[in-house]
């Protein structure tokens, strides 16, 4: 993490490369995956809700997603690449939160629209929109203060790795924990699925231990982290934790 003021010129640069545009591909790839499990789920392509989902997440990316690009187009690049120090324990984490992203997907279909469990009233589906605008301008802010914000936990030593103090990390620790964990709440809610919430807070929970986890990595190895949490006292929740 670093102070997009003073960082170092071996992270400066100024276009996407070749994983950077892996990325991009990865971002709307996943979108489609995530779309036919939707579907499949479902049984049926007229579920209107689960279009509106996709939609705001393509025009959020196209638009927002790619003005972060254009300005920090590093942090692109370097979550399209593969993290060779990746820690050990993250892997793990990351194969249950993909895991529990598609069953999120399976029972949100399967509630919602091939056998209605339960009924979730529009109101509450436009609270989960508000959620999804909120959730990704946490993560894009966060993207856009950080050049070293990997998809993997790891120091960046191949890239002068410092601690970033800027953007929303003057108020959390880790933000772009809160954008993720306000997303997948937000998804069940867009998709009227009152089940959904259940992966949706395992979702939460996995986040939780990741960021307990990253957070007591970061202090005994990244230089400048531990004084910068004695400023910065919450991880996620202003005031809670």
């Amino acid at each position: 993490m670093s102070n997009l003021n003073s960082m170092p010129t071996n992270v400066r640069q100024n276009a996407l490369d070749r994983s950077g545009i892996n990325r991009l591909i990865q971002v709307f790839g996943s979108m489609a995956v995530m779309g036919v499990v939707l579907f499949l789920a479902a049984g049926r392509l007229d579920w209107i809700a689960a279009w509106v989902y996709l939609a705001l997440n393509v025009l959020i990316v196209a638009t927002v997603g790619l003005y972060v690009a254009r300005r920090n187009p590093e942090v692109i690049n370097e979550r399209g690449r593969i993290g060779q120090s990746a820690k050990s324990w993250d892997k793990i984490v990351m194969i249950l939160y993909t895991l529990t992203m598609f069953v999120l997907c399976i029972v949100a279909g399967l509630d919602a629209v091939r056998f209605g469990w339960t009924t979730m009233p529009v109101a509450v589906q436009a609270i989960g929109v508000i959620g999804l605008f909120l959730s990704m301008g946490i993560t894009y802010w966060a993207m856009l203060s950080n050049p070293f914000l990997a998809t993997t936990v790891r120091i960046q030593t191949d890239r002068g790795h410092q601690t970033v103090t800027t953007g929303p990390y003057r108020f959390v620790r880790h933000p772009m924990y809160v954008g993720v964990i306000l997303l997948w709440l937000s998804t069940a809610l867009i998709l009227g699925s009152w089940w959904a919430l259940v992966p949706a807070l395992i979702i939460a929970v996995i986040f939780v231990v990741r960021t307990a986890l990253e957070d007591r990595m970061l202090q005994v190895e990244l230089p400048g982290y531990a004084d910068y949490a004695k400023r910065v006292r919450y991880r996620l929740v202003p005031g809670v934790w």
